[in-house]
């Protein structure tokens, strides 16, 4: 079960995967879109911790599944650290021009070409370019408990997900709700968000694992 669920991350992920106080007060009555187009202009990196559930449907209602957490840093466009901590630990880390995948327990490192591995996924929303209606096309979806909603929903065909939520408040991303084409869904709660923090050069760099068998699909 812990690797089925670490399999059904890994790809959401890989086909994955705040500035001032007066910016944020001005942003608290503004759409859901006019928020998330600014913290991505704005936002040139973050640090923060992340809670993942796994939701199901039991007769037609939904129930949460398996949870995991960890933490996440991302240095725009496209370096990024997705670390799952509990209860296994996982790391997903991108330098800009690769994605390295490594399962601790296999001890085993999966490469891929950046690009190819996030496309219009949730990564190329939260760490890619400034330019997201490239990929995507957004609405606002509304107001639920003070967060305000909006709806990404991907232009490429043969994308895994048919439409990504994104919960703002006060200018942050707080939450992403995850639709793929099979009609399972994945939450996301982003906490403890730290917006343009400063990293060192080599922050983003991938160190290989000693004696980890390396695989490039």
């Amino acid at each position: 079960m812990k690797k089925n669920m670490m399999r059904g991350s890994k790809k959401w992920i890989a086909s994955l995967f705040a500035s001032s106080a007066l910016l944020v007060s001005g942003l608290a009555s503004a759409s859901a879109i006019e928020q998330f187009k600014s913290f991505v202009v704005n936002t040139k990196t973050a640090k923060g911790t992340f809670v993942q559930v796994q939701v199901k449907l039991v007769n037609g209602k939904v129930q949460p599944g398996k949870t995991a957490s960890g933490i996440f840093k991302f240095s725009r466009p496209g370096k990024f650290i997705w670390n799952y901590v509990k209860p296994y630990e996982q790391n997903l880390q991108a330098d800009g021009d690769k994605l390295y995948m490594f399962d601790k327990d296999l001890n085993q490192v999966t490469i891929k070409a950046l690009g190819n591995a996030i496309g219009s996924s949730p990564a190329a929303i939260l760490f890619g370019s400034t330019d997201l209606e490239k990929n995507f096309t957004l609405k606002d979806a509304g107001i639920n408990q003070g967060i305000e909603w909006l709806e990404a929903i991907p232009k490429e065909k043969d994308t895994q997900f048919e439409v990504i939520r994104i919960g703002m408040k006060d200018g942050l991303p707080i939450a992403m709700e995850l639709r793929d084409t099979f009609g399972q869904i994945s939450t996301l709660n982003l906490n403890n968000f730290e917006r343009n923090p400063n990293f060192g050069a080599s922050e983003f760099k991938f160190v290989m694992p000693a004696g980890a068998e390396v695989l490039r699909p």
